[in-house]
């Protein structure tokens, strides 16, 4: 099979084509002929060798799939031959073919393609486990989101605004990315690099600052978040694209009471991921189905064109996900 290699650690162009053999399931996986597979931040941590993957995974970047099954290992139950899926693998996805477990596969959701079903797992399940399941978020709470016309930003502005958020807040960095993340639900949009997101912040709730805040960015964010931050606040943290927080002053985090909390999705076990896809279904699919809530596709490129993929990712201008390719024909 054509499958996408990191050469070593570098820029975009260190992802090349290569031929590996195709995977072979246990008896708990199944075999998925990729139609389409999601590019997400952790895959640009990867390529940067920031982020290895875990123990028994495999080196091929890709972290979100859907395509169909054309084979099924013997103890897999939930599924046969020809069912049209997505899942959340623990890297492999940059490939025409990958092993999941059956825990974190599920069938396509109603109404979705397949470029748009590949950006659902991974995001998805990544804003629903720290903003609702850790974060404890709820209807009437105020949020603030951290590149907001991200895959993670665009996907946790939707579901906070149909879980009913009394003031979605998110950091863009230009006026189409303002204009994308008010469309999809923000009440502002604030150009972080024309405005401070902290003073923006306290004139938007009078002073009471926000009371959850997810956080991709990290860095000297950080301090930053716990100025924003209201009493009792949440900060989530779910990646760290700007690096250690340097300097940081820890008596706000005291005088407010806030909880920090941080967290990966990759190395958790597929049960606990069994448990979050679960929960989606039961929560968020009823709003898929009904089309009030739909993965943003910004671009797709084909398999080969990963480097471009990243290329583009790296620029900061899409708003929402980027999606590789791998059929001439993808359904839709």
């Amino acid at each position: 099979m054509i499958s996408i290699e990191i050469l070593h650690p570098g820029g975009p162009e260190v992802l090349v084509p290569t031929i590996r053999p195709i995977p072979t399931p246990n008896s708990e996986e199944v075999l998925i002929k990729i139609h389409a597979a999601g590019v997400n931040g952790p895959d640009v941590l990867q390529r940067r060798g920031l982020y290895n993957p875990p123990s028994g995974a495999s080196d091929i970047p890709g972290l979100e799939i859907a395509g169909e099954i054309i084979e099924v290992g013997n103890s897999v139950t939930r599924f046969k031959r020809g069912d049209l899926v997505c899942a959340l693998i623990t890297g492999g996805g940059y490939a025409e073919y990958a092993v999941a477990n059956q825990n974190v596969t599920l069938l396509l959701p109603k109404g979705l393609s397949m470029i748009e079903a590949a950006a659902l797992p991974e995001t998805f399940m990544t804003v629903w486990l720290n903003l609702f399941q850790r974060g404890k978020f709820q209807g009437g709470e105020t949020l603030l989101i951290h590149g907001g016309a991200s895959g993670i930003g665009t996907t946790a502005t939707m579901l906070a605004k149909v879980f009913g958020a009394s003031k979605i807040i998110t950091t863009v960095s230009s006026k189409e990315h303002q204009a994308a993340s008010l469309r999809l639900g923000a009440n502002h949009a604030i150009n972080y690099l024309q405005e401070d997101f902290v003073e923006k912040v306290e004139e938007f709730t009078d002073g009471k600052g926000v009371d959850v805040i997810l956080d991709i960015i990290a860095g000297d964010y950080v301090a930053r978040n716990y100025k924003a931050a209201a009493v009792d606040g949440r900060i989530l943290q779910v990646s760290v694209l700007k690096g250690a927080a340097k300097e940081l002053d820890l008596w706000p985090m005291l005088i407010k009471r806030l909880t920090h909390i941080g967290s990966t999705l990759r190395s958790r076990s597929s049960e606990e991921k069994a448990a979050i896809i679960g929960e989606l279904e039961r929560n968020v699919w009823p709003f898929i189905e009904k089309g009030r809530i739909k993965p943003n596709i910004f671009r797709t490129f084909s398999l080969q064109d990963a480097s471009k993929a990243h290329e583009l990712i790296d620029s900061g201008i899409h708003i929402g996900k980027i999606v590789l390719t791998t059929c001439a024909h993808v359904i839709d």
